[in-house]
């Protein structure tokens, strides 16, 4: 969030949009407590697009740590990430760029078809991820900044939720579950 915040004015996002809305991030108690930090990028990109109202691209998938000053640190357990993505159908792979040598070390199978995205910063995981806004024509008036309907009816803060599991985007759980529907077969 903070790291947004900073770069506001860079991403579009209306000065007030972050005092006159509130942000829940819901992260589950039951959630793998070492796979938070890999979920950074995710969330972070989860907020840009919640405040810009710019979609995510829905065939990219990432994994990254973040800092408070937007640097991408490097995340643990990329070949069972890279095989979730791939049996979920996903072609993108945003990872960070110290995971470099765990992408060469991947099996060609699992590299096969799969495009991997090398970033070091937050700024350039947005570049790749968010897609530009389309022109939206109604008879209601639609915000540039959020997407969201100007009809006037507000009264006070509007509430932005984004629900995150622990690693939403690459879930070591999905690995795991995949693991074992193919020991049965």
């Amino acid at each position: 969030m903070s790291y947004v915040r900073s770069k506001g004015k860079e991403l579009g996002i209306d000065a007030d949009a972050f005092s006159q809305n509130d942000l829940h991030i819901h992260v589950p108690a039951g959630a793998i407590p070492k796979d938070g930090p890999s979920a950074g990028i995710t969330m972070a990109t989860a907020i840009a697009s919640a405040f810009t109202g710019r979609a995510v691209r829905r065939d990219v998938a990432m994994t990254g740590e973040i800092t408070l000053r937007g640097r991408v640190l490097p995340i643990g357990g990329l070949k069972e990430k890279a095989l979730a993505a791939k049996r979920m159908g996903i072609k993108m792979i945003v990872v960070p760029k110290r995971n470099k040598k765990d992408v060469d070390d991947l099996p060609k199978y699992v590299k096969e078809g799969m495009n991997f995205v090398i970033v070091d910063t937050v700024d350039a995981v947005l570049k790749t991820t968010l897609v530009e806004p389309k022109k939206v024509v109604s008879s209601g008036s639609i915000s540039k900044k959020t997407g969201r309907s100007q009809s006037g009816n507000s009264k006070g803060p509007s509430k932005i939720k984004i629900a995150a599991t622990r690693n939403a985007t690459l879930s070591s759980r999905r690995v795991k579950a995949s693991q074992r529907s193919k020991r049965k077969v």
